[in-house]
């Protein structure tokens, strides 16, 4: 084997559903101030008794099972999040336990926003490194944790939820080089930090680095992959705000593809963001099996990774 690739994906989002005109109960805010400046109209929102392990555990489920295995399959688990409260068991043993697996190497990836694509860049390393021949790997973040919701530059943002993805190992490459890096003097621009931990950002700061330092890395993400922007099938963004999505997708130059615009309806759910979005754009059947997709994360810790890969 050379390679590896994804071969299914699923994704979970809790029962309830926020609106705009809920969270106007709430903060001084209304539904069309939220539109026009971030683009979302509802989110999910996990309750007291839904642990972020169960919405990675309900998302990594699904996955397998579109991609016809069993948990004993799988001997890699790797969950991107940056909200789980609890420090040990981990996320990762948490999944795996709850779906019965066998004895999996199990890690938790937090690189907040752009933990998945830093975690499927980690699996497809690890494939193709022998180390492991089948991963799961999951974005799981629970949001309303760690928002102050009395805050409406915050809490307008958020939603809960899970997706995952199974990669294994193949003849021919499917992942692409991951393209990867920082901005650690930024890092500050958003932060998960005290007790409890609270979210917090500067918007117009990340707004700023969003829109004009990360178009060209997305190209050269596209340019690693041997894929020109305009032979891409879908974009796939972190789901941050709409009005970050369209004009970074536009720069790109992916004038063909599927501009993933989950964020409307789900809102920023961190590392749940991509592979949510993506599996949701696969279940609609908008994207061809074996197309040319770019996944880029980018974030907290003023982060980003990308990787082009075939769509399952």
């Amino acid at each position: 084997m050379t390679g590896s690739r994804v071969v299914a994906l699923g994704h979970y989002q809790p029962a309830k559903v926020l609106t705009n005109d809920d969270l106007a109960a709430l903060v001084d805010t209304s539904d069309e101030w939220i539109r026009s400046r971030v683009g979302i109209r509802t989110r999910h929102v996990a309750g007291p008794d839904e642990p972020v392990d169960e919405l990675a555990a309900h998302a990594g489920a699904k996955a397998l099972a579109a991609a016809g295995v069993t948990p004993g399959d799988i001997d890699l688990v790797l969950v991107a999040t940056s909200t789980a409260i609890d420090r040990s068991p981990n996320m990762a043993a948490r999944v795996a336990a709850r779906l019965g697996m066998g004895s999996p190497a199990a890690m938790d990836i937090n690189v907040v926003c752009s933990g998945f694509t830093h975690a499927l860049a980690t699996a497809d390393h690890a494939v193709r490194a022998g180390s492991a021949v089948r991963a799961l790997v999951i974005g799981a973040d629970k949001m309303a944790d760690i928002t102050d919701w009395s805050d409406r530059t915050t809490c307008v943002l958020v939603g809960d939820g899970a997706g995952a993805a199974v990669v294994e190992a193949s003849e021919e490459a499917g992942i692409g080089p991951v393209l990867w890096g920082s901005v650690p003097e930024m890092g500050h621009a958003v932060r998960i930090e005290g007790t409890p931990p609270r979210f917090a950002q500067e918007g117009q700061s990340v707004y700023r680095w969003a829109t004009t330092q990360l178009p060209p890395i997305a190209r050269k993400v596209c340019e690693r992959a041997g894929v020109a922007p305009e032979e891409l099938a879908a974009v796939v963004l972190h789901q941050a705000n709409l009005r970050i999505i369209e004009p970074v997708a536009q720069k790109i130059g992916a004038v063909n593809a599927v501009i993933a615009r989950d964020v409307v309806d789900s809102g920023n759910t961190s590392a749940a963001s991509i592979p949510m979005a993506l599996s949701k754009l696969i279940e609609r059947g908008e994207v061809e099996s074996g197309a040319p997709v770019l996944l880029f994360g980018f974030g907290g810790n003023l982060s980003y990774a990308g990787q082009v890969i075939r769509c399952p």
